[in-house]
């Protein structure tokens, strides 16, 4: 046999290229290669990115400008296990950047990365797929995209891997998608709460965390409380409670009990359990002031349900708050006192509170924390809402100064529950009082300059609740607090307009302030305001009426009627029409006018003016004689001395005053005198000092100083005889009628009697009146002056007399000087005791003094026209 030969190796078909091994260096080479078709460089080119990416955010940015997302999203659906599942964890590295979940939301990853949690796939696909899912849900977007492709199944599933990243992943993934109340709807729907309580029981702390986190947001809706409780999930969270290694999960347990107590199936519950006074005691003792806070915010969800606070009432809910406003913690203080503001619908608990808590409530007014003041303020407000007691106890604690202060608070809040204090407190006369004296009105005018129309809606509504006492409304006034209100009335906000119209109608309860709102164009305003059909309000035209029905002298000159409610008081005055757009001037600007052609001013005045005493002399101590002044400087001194003490007093000047001149110009003429006398004496001290300097300073006498008297209108000394006249003689007569007829007989007889009605034009009353006007040197001429007076002149006088003695009339200016009084009177035919409505008739005041018309007669007409 020969030997064997051996056979020479094939050669490499020349189609075929030879492997290359290649070293890069690149990230820009890698992420070319995820392009290759080759299985295996790309699974390296992907574990190579991976690792790349892991190293930082830098890192992350460099892959997405080099377009690594683009090729990668196409990746993870490969049909290569291991290229899917290196190109899956290159995205669950890389999604962490927001700018990369952008793209990839944009790319539409979402389906391919919920394909990646089918159960076929490797649990590390599931690990940084649902880290990927974990990272894009923080967008609302994104959540529903997730929903729409089903994703929450998926996800619930992978609540019971083996593998903990996964559980974390998923039940964060779950936490985040459980904000947006569809997809909590649908968590509770496709039964996760069991795997949740599952999770309670895991190694992992974070794992804990997230899925008390998820209860805590699904517990927010009624059907899944419902499905809690039915799972017994207050059982696990008790047992959590009591676990004190188990202290880094309380504050989540409890925010999730916190929301199960919104039920009273479940208050109930844990009623009878005895769990209820075991959170109690838990928040009572724990060291933790989050879980405190929220053990407190519990009760106060609860609270909100009547059931439940007397539940918490029986359970001494109370006496833990209480305890509670005593921690260091503000965030503690105010969870306890927004509780106790719950727990004070309860009438029981509030009767406790005011017992045992309501000092300390005080006392957090002072706190600098604006939160705990806020919340104090709130308390407050609830505690003394129906209730006197409490309010008074404010009074009690000595801290009405700490209310007034907060109105200047910087926190919107506080203003307004401050206010909130102060209205349930103005019910009571002496702690309206307390608080004027503290000057809260000051305050409330200066709270009015602010913007935010919550504190004006509030600070209006207070200065109206204060209002109701004269002294309120003078230092209201003079803090210029009307002037701020009637800006407020042209507020575009409807609320904040609505209250200033309500404040006005009740500032203007008296004569002073209603002609100040007058002054500062509050009844123009209120005008424009009630002829606009959006701007009007249900207070505008009761502000108004109210502003007329307390200036009578505007009322009848803008309405031209005074109603039989409209009793006529001194100073009121008949100015006659004014020209459109004209202000009605005052009586004193109207006393300082020139003598005018124009008709004069009737006034009504009986008022006699209090005299003006000086202020005694400050008693000072009698100086050493200087033994440098001569006897005659002595002899000065005690004379001006004694001519100080013999000086007349204003009273006496204006007791000498002549007839013919008015007071006015008397006291104005009785001024200039003193006070160039005062200079002269002033002078002469001063040259007298000058000659000598030893001579100490002569001190003015406060009696040689002028002092200003207030301007008062003319006295009417002949009204005042009628009231008398009319008093004795016309009141006591039995019958209404008699009374009517007889009164109207009266103001005939003393304005000129009878003038027959062909003869009125010969009645001679203007050059009568012109004459009054020119001896008083005044257009204001008193009504009682006048002995030739027309309908108008007539008609006032009757309508004042009337008012004095009680007989009911109206009063109503018609045109050309007509005016007429209408009186209510009940027939004398109806038998007695029979309801039936009064008669109206127009009294005769010129023709025939004392004739009865009934108003659509036509004397009636022809009485009213010309």
């Amino acid at each position: 046999m020969g030997k064997k030969i051996k056979k020479d190796l094939e050669a490499p078909p020349k189609d075929v290229f030879d492997p290359l091994a290649i070293e890069s260096k690149k990230a820009e080479t890698a992420v070319l290669m995820l392009q290759s078709p080759e299985e295996e460089i790309l699974a390296k080119s992907c574990e190579a990115l991976y690792k790349f990416a892991q190293k930082g955010d830098e890192n992350k940015v460099t892959l997405l400008g080099l377009g690594a997302v683009e090729s990668l999203s196409k990746l993870i659906c490969h049909e290569a296990k291991t290229v899917r599942r290196n190109a899956t964890m290159v995205c669950g590295i890389m999604a962490a950047h927001g700018d990369v979940r952008k793209l990839m939301q944009k790319l539409d990853m979402i389906p391919s990365l919920i394909a990646r949690l089918a159960p076929e796939e490797d649990t590390v696909v599931h690990e940084f797929a649902t880290l990927c899912l974990a990272h894009m849900a923080n967008t609302f977007t994104s959540k529903a995209r997730i929903f729409e492709v089903n994703g929450l199944e998926h996800l619930i599933r992978l609540l019971g891997s083996p593998d903990p990243d996964v559980e974390k992943n998923a039940v964060e993934c779950l936490y985040l998608l459980a904000q947006d109340f569809q997809s909590r709807i649908a968590i509770c729907e496709q039964n996760t709460i069991p795997p949740l309580l599952e999770l309670l029981k895991s190694d992992y702390p974070v794992i804990q965390q997230l899925s008390l986190k998820t209860l805590g947001s699904i517990s927010c809706e009624a059907e899944c409380r419902l499905a809690l409780k039915e799972s017994q999930a207050l059982d696990h969270l008790l047992k959590i409670l009591e676990a004190k290694e188990l202290n880094d999960l309380h504050v989540e347990a409890l925010l999730i009990i916190a929301n199960c107590l919104e039920d009273v199936d479940t208050v109930q519950l844990l009623q009878q359990s005895g769990g209820l006074k075991k959170i109690l005691t838990f928040a009572e003792t724990s060291p933790l002031p989050e879980l405190q806070r929220n053990a407190a915010k519990a009760i106060a969800k609860s609270a909100h349900n009547a059931e439940s606070r007397k539940i918490f009432h029986e359970q001494e809910a109370e006496k833990v708050l209480v305890e509670l406003l005593a921690s260091d913690n503000n965030g503690v203080k105010a969870a306890a006192l927004q509780a106790i503001s719950a727990l004070c619908a309860n009438v029981a608990s509030k009767d406790v509170f005011s017992k045992s808590g309501i000092l300390q409530i005080i006392n957090l007014l002072s706190k600098d924390q604006a939160e705990v003041r806020e919340a104090a303020a709130f308390t407050l407000a609830d505690l003394t809402t129906g209730c006197p007691n409490n309010a008074a106890a404010l009074l009690e604690a000595d801290r009405v100064d700490a209310l007034v202060n907060l109105l200047t608070d910087k926190r919107e809040g506080v203003i307004a529950n401050v206010c909130t204090v102060l209205i349930n407190m103005a019910a009571q006369e002496p702690l309206r009082i307390a608080l004027q004296s503290q000057g809260v009105m000051p305050a409330l005018a200066a709270t009015l300059q602010t913007d935010s129309s919550l504190v004006l809606r509030k600070a209006i509504f207070t200065a109206a609740a204060f209002a109701c006492d004269a002294e309120a409304r003078t230092q209201f006034r003079d803090a210029d607090g009307l002037l701020h209100l009637v800006k407020l009335l042209r507020s575009n906000h409807d609320e904040v307009r609505r209250n200033a119209c309500w404040a006005i109608a009740v500032f203007a309860n008296d004569e002073v302030t209603a002609s100040e709102l007058y002054r500062l164009g509050t009844f123009d305003v209120l005008q424009e305001m009630n002829l606009s059909t959006s701007r009007r309000n249900s207070f505008s035209e009761l502000a108004e009426n109210k502003l007329l029905d307390n200036n009578l002298s505007l009322k009848y000159n803008q309405k031209g009627h005074l109603s039989y409610g409209n009793l006529i008081k001194d100073r009121f005055y008949d100015h006659g029409r004014l020209k459109p757009g004209a202000k009605l001037p005052s009586l004193e600007e109207l006393s300082k006018q020139m003598l005018n052609q124009s008709r004069a001013v009737l006034l009504v005045n009986t008022t006699v003016p209090e005299p003006v005493t000086p202020s005694p002399p400050p008693v000072e101590d009698k100086p050493e004689p200087n033994p440098g002044r001569s006897p005659s400087s002595h002899s000065r001194s005690a004379s001006r001395e004694k001519a100080g003490r013999n000086a007349p007093s204003p009273v006496d000047d204006k007791q000498e005053l002549p007839s013919g001149r008015s007071p006015s110009q008397s006291r104005s003429a009785h001024k200039e005198k003193s006070s160039s006398k005062l200079k002269l004496k002033v002078k002469k001290e001063e040259e007298k000092i000058k000659e000598d300097d030893e001579i100490p300073p002569v001190k003015i006498q406060p009696e040689l100083v002028p002092q200003i008297i207030p301007w008062h209108p003319p006295i009417d000394q002949e009204l005042i005889d009628y009231i008398s006249d009319v008093t004795r003689t016309v009141l006591p007569l039995p019958h209404p009628r008699e009374q009517v007829v007889a009164l109207a007989q009266f103001v005939a007889a003393k304005m000129g009697g009878l003038v027959a009605e062909d003869r009125l034009h010969e009645f001679s009353w203007e050059l009568h009146v012109s004459e009054l006007k020119y001896e008083l040197q005044c257009n204001i001429v008193p009504v009682g002056r006048i002995k030739k007076g027309i309908f108008y002149h007539r008609a006032l006088l009757y309508k004042a007399l009337a008012d004095r003695i009680g007989i009911g009339c109206s009063l109503t200016r018609g045109d050309y000087g007509r005016a007429w009084n209408e009186v209510k009177l009940y027939d004398d035919s109806v038998p007695a005791g029979t309801k039936a409505p009064p008669e109206i008739y127009i009294v005769d005041l010129m023709y025939q003094p004392g004739h009865l018309m009934k108003p659509a007669s036509v004397e009636a007409e022809r009485y009213q026209r010309i």
